[in-house]
């Protein structure tokens, strides 16, 4: 039974890394956002905002939209309502210094597979002035990748890395990685997520990080933020919602009890002979009431089951 999400027109920001980024303008505007093929709609008017520094994880089932979004974002793709700014500029009309700051590691390779490595990265070399020559050789090291060995040779978890390497090359300052480890192995996976944590965190790039792999996710994401038919249904810490949020089962009059103690509920579904299952999250720093039997603790699997059903 299709659950559902009360939370999809009140968004929840994650906050700010710190007070002067609160300052900033945002790395990334969505307002009104909505996308059509045909009848069906991909994007149903989202608004979104990131400021500099943060970093989201974006978890939604297959056909949420979530590649969508993240091309509509970049300028790739075109949506029939609303608008994408990044660094205060129209997607439609970025300039070549703003493009220079955006890294992009594609759910599909759109590498130049007749290119070697060698090729590829000195072709994309002459286009960025930030270029890090020893971040590039370091992880082609590391990563034991070809120079000189046409890329359609490479496998596709080879193929993947080299798409990594290109997007960490120039020290982005928004990096936007759909399904970056999908062709990885495990071993590929933990590589990736530790240059993550050392070349980018670790210099306040504000990151989007699309992946279907939770336990990769957690390793990373500071924030999340559920997508569910076309919709962001909710964005927060990570950490802040496995303490704030619990699931209740049982008949409404008791569901209602509980959430009369402060809670916002988050989403709700019956799951048979009248009784009901709902997301419920208190306030930061509230203490969860002991009155109310039967809430069950969550963990990202479960956030991911219920705000995305």
């Amino acid at each position: 039974m299709t659950t559902q999400i009360l939370s999809a027109t009140g968004l929840q920001m994650a906050a700010p890394l710190s007070s002067q980024s609160a300052a900033l303008s945002p790395a990334l505007s969505l307002r009104g956002l909505s996308l059509r093929y045909g009848s069906q709609t991909v994007l149903d008017g989202i608004d979104w905002q990131l400021m500099p520094g943060q970093v989201v994880g974006l978890l939604g089932r297959n056909g949420a939209g979530k590649t969508s979004l993240l091309e509509c974002l970049l300028g790739l793709r075109d949506p029939q309502q609303g608008e994408a700014r990044l660094f205060g500029c129209d997607v439609r009309a970025l300039d070549d210094a703003t493009r220079a700051r955006i890294g992009y590691v594609p759910q599909q390779s759109d590498l130049f597979e007749h290119f070697t490595p060698a090729q590829l990265l000195a072709y994309f070399r002459s286009f960025y002035p930030r270029w890090n020559e020893g971040l590039v050789d370091g992880l082609m090291s590391r990563w034991e990748l070809p120079r000189d060995k046409p890329i359609a040779k490479l496998s596709g978890g080879q193929q993947q890395r080299l798409s990594i390497v290109r997007a960490l090359a120039h020290g982005p300052d928004l990096l936007v990685l759909d399904e970056p480890v999908a062709a990885l192995d495990p071993l590929g996976r933990r590589d990736f997520l530790r240059e993550l944590v050392e070349q980018v965190l670790d210099r306040g790039t504000t990151v989007v990080f699309s992946t279907h792999i939770l336990s990769d996710l957690e390793r990373v994401a500071f924030n999340v933020a559920f997508m569910a038919r076309g919709r962001l249904a909710l964005q927060a810490p990570l950490d802040g919602l496995m303490d704030q949020c619990r699931i209740a089962q049982g008949p409404v009059q008791s569901l209602n009890a509980a959430a009369a103690t402060g809670a916002t509920v988050l989403s709700r579904r019956a799951v048979g002979d009248g009784l009901e299952r709902w997301l419920l999250q208190w306030p930061e720093g509230q203490v969860l009431p002991d009155t109310f039997g039967g809430l069950q603790g969550v963990q990202l699997e479960d956030l991911f089951e219920e705000l995305t059903a």
